[in-house]
């Protein structure tokens, strides 16, 4: 039997993941059920039979949903994954590789190799691990990797990137938003930086789906990774945006399934459940009043936990709150550890996030604060509130009583 949480427990996890939606929940329930007579939607979706296309279509149906919300241009540029890691794995050594290839461009294996001829690749330095592992995985291989530092509050500044560019650049991948303070990145104008310089540009949009608009045709980008779990589908469900031309080598090799792109046996239904809870999320009447609902949850939690005598802002919303995700409180603690608070908060019947690597038991601060300049004390009593769907006023002043007393504990 599954372990039940209490029925008045308070979950502000949302950025780590959100739970399942009522759209996805539907949309799935119909392949569960169980023996030969749901063959037409739980068959191998490759498979010549009937019931095998029928299940194709279902696929088919799914990409063509997620590509109309997410704005890209065709159906196929939409690449189902098993997830967004694997999505950034894939965008990000499959397209550094194709193109390093295209321009013939060499590998520094320990000879002597031009500077100008090694392929270069820029990340932030604030990305998910998703794209800082992969990219010293092409350090590794011979490229030549450039890590951004954000200003203060959390933002490539476009100068910056420009100044990074160089002609041998064959790629450069900056996240949409960031899943720590939440800062939403100009993606448009640094992928029109990238291509004028003539590189190509990938985005990790994993936290900005459903919290910011996203049109991947206008944004402009050659690449973009999404994750289902992040916006109330199920776990183990992604897509590779992946712009039509755009250079690419498989990452996942086998039977040769999403057009040769990822193989593997496509799991059509946490895909249909990635299609509706996507589609739940980008329609423009729930956006905007979501938007707007949590925008002001966010607000309130800001002015309560910083009225605390030991509490502080890791950012300042200022005159642009729109530069931040609207579901995202990030805070500092003076004088208490994150894992203390997160370990408080939790018996008080709360679910929060630390912002320092606490499920390795590192005793090193968050990377992302520390690229935003962040003293180490300080950013080891970091705390992430990370709001969605069912988060209510209500749970925001009991979580603000909570607060108080876990620093009085």
């Amino acid at each position: 039997m599954p372990v039940q949480v209490a029925s008045d427990y308070a979950y502000f996890d949302y950025a780590a993941t959100a739970p399942l939606c009522e759209e996805a929940a539907l949309a799935m329930s119909y392949f569960m059920t169980a023996g030969p007579r749901n063959m037409g939607q739980s068959a191998n979706a490759n498979s010549l039979h009937s019931a095998g296309r029928a299940a194709f279509e279902t696929l088919e149906q799914a990409r063509r949903s997620v590509s109309r919300d997410l704005g890209a241009k065709r159906p196929d540029e939409i690449i189902f994954t098993s997830g967004a890691t694997e999505a950034n794995n894939a965008a990000l050594i499959g397209i550094a590789h194709a193109e390093a290839r295209r321009r013939r461009l060499r590998f520094s294996e320990g000879s002597a190799v031009s500077s100008d001829e090694v392929p270069h690749v820029i990340v932030s330095a604030i990305e998910h691990d998703a794209i800082l592992a992969p990219a010293k995985r092409l350090e590794a291989q011979g490229f030549r990797v450039t890590r951004l530092r954000p200003n203060r509050a959390g933002f490539i500044e476009p100068h910056v990137l420009a100044e990074a560019l160089a002609e041998n650049t064959v790629l450069v991948s900056i996240q949409m938003a960031n899943s720590e303070v939440g800062s939403v990145q100009p993606i448009a104008e640094l992928s029109c930086i990238a291509h004028k310089a003539g590189a190509l540009f990938h985005t990790d949009a994993v936290q900005a789906l459903g919290k910011v608009p996203i049109n991947l045709a206008d944004l402009g980008v050659d690449a973009a990774s999404f994750s289902a779990h992040k916006i109330g589908g199920p776990k183990g469900v992604g897509a590779l945006y992946l712009r039509s031309r755009t250079p690419f080598e498989a990452y996942m090799l086998g039977g040769g399934q999403e057009a040769g792109k990822r193989s593997g046996t496509q799991n059509v239904c946490g895909i249909a459940g990635f299609a509706a809870a996507c589609r739940a999320v980008t329609d423009a009447d729930y956006f905007n009043e979501e938007t707007m609902r949590l925008r002001s949850l966010r607000d309130r939690l800001y002015e309560g936990l910083t009225k605390l005598d030991a509490v502080s802002s890791t950012v300042e919303l200022g005159k642009e709150p729109d530069c931040y995700l609207p579901n995202i409180v990030h805070v500092l603690v003076r004088g208490m550890e994150s894992e203390t608070l997160i370990i408080r908060l939790d018996a008080q019947g709360f679910a929060v996030s630390g912002g320092s690597a606490c499920a390795s038991s590192s005793l090193d601060p968050s990377h992302v604060l520390t690229a935003m300049g962040v003293q180490r004390d300080a950013a080891l009593g970091a705390l992430r509130i990370s709001m969605g769907r069912y988060t209510t006023e209500g749970e925001v002043e009991r979580f603000l009583q909570a607060m108080e007393a876990c620093l009085h504990w």
